[in-house]
């Protein structure tokens, strides 16, 4: 009876012995879980934001494909190096709207100026100065300019020696003299310094790189972050139509906040005219006939956005049907 007793209570130790080791595997599965999706959550790349008189600016290209990835569009401003006087084509920086910047700035993938100064642009060598690091640069874009420059001239010589009677004609004796007039160019070509295209700096604090500058305009975050209802209820839409998976830009020339895309608008046109208004808002009667019929002229459907103040949003899509 006694080895039978001591038999069932090892047994019993065994089963207590199994449980805890399942439990702590359990607990173990759940806190790898748990971590990996915290990793999922968190943005794979930080942005660092500029800011030019509180408007939210991202200058590197690294920068603009994360924003994109997150389904953020924003509108390009800058000019094109190579094509400055037109405004078909634009590039860098990239303004973002006031509800795309909050929305980074809440999941932790943006750097607000005040912590974004060794985040632009590459670090600065020991013991580099301002002085040293700007003749650098100079002279780095001296030599990028003189090599456009010479090629801009070898095709010039190109087009100029196949467009001529002399030069078209077909034989060795042409092509060896135009090999000789490539070569002559290349080994004499001189581009002068007095032609180098520079970058003038500007007065707005917003546009420069320089900590001090930026530091400048630390004032207009108090200012912005003011809790405006108007401003609240945009971006609790924003952020709902933005979790539906839609993209969403300024609306402002048709009369609207956001312009709401199925996809990506490099390849949708906007479905939907967003207008945010509160529930207790009135609206007169002439300003939704004029929304709707606009609406209805660029083929747009328009919802009338109304945040809840404990709960979703509330949507009512107009459509122009016709006068009675």
């Amino acid at each position: 009876m006694e080895g039978q007793d001591q038999d069932q209570e090892d047994q019993g130790q065994d089963q207590d012995q199994d449980q805890e080791d399942q439990g702590q595997d359990q607990d173990q599965d759940q806190g790898q879980d748990q971590e990996e999706r915290d990793q999922e959550k968190r943005p794979a790349r930080v942005v660092g934001l500029s800011l030019c008189d509180s408007a939210p600016l991202l200058w590197r290209a690294q920068d603009l494909r994360t924003v994109r990835s997150l389904g953020l569009v924003g509108a390009l401003l800058g000019s094109l190096p190579r094509t400055p006087r037109q405004n078909i084509r634009l590039g860098r920086p990239l303004l973002l709207l006031p509800e795309e910047e909050r929305l980074l700035r809440e999941e932790g993938a943006a750097v607000l100026p005040e912590q974004n100064q060794d985040v632009v642009g590459v670090a600065p060598a020991e013991g580099a100065g301002p002085q040293q690091q700007y003749e650098e640069e100079q002279q780095r874009s001296f030599q990028q300019q003189s090599a456009l420059a010479l090629e801009d001239r070898k095709s010039a010589l190109l087009r100029a020696m196949t467009s001529s009677p002399a030069g078209s004609g077909s034989g060795t004796g042409s092509n060896e003299t135009l090999q000789r007039l490539l070569l002559d160019l290349h080994q004499n070509f001189t581009f002068p310094r007095s032609a180098l295209a520079v970058q003038l700096s500007t007065s707005r604090a917003g546009l420069s790189y320089c900590p001090e500058a930026r530091s400048f305009l630390q004032a207009s975050w108090p200012i912005r972050a003011q809790d405006e209802p108007r401003s609240q209820a945009r971006y609790q839409v924003f952020r709902d139509l933005r979790g539906r998976g839609f993209f969403l830009t300024s609306a402002g020339k048709f009369g609207g906040d956001f312009l709401v895309y199925p996809g990506d608008p490099l390849r949708f046109h906007a479905h939907f005219i967003a207008v945010c208004v509160s529930l207790d808002e009135s609206m007169c009667l002439l300003d939704v006939l004029a929304v709707a019929r606009l609406g209805s002229n660029v083929k747009k459907t328009v919802l009338l956005c109304s945040p809840a103040p404990d709960g979703p949003v509330r949507y009512t899509s107009l459509q122009w049907s016709g006068m009675m």
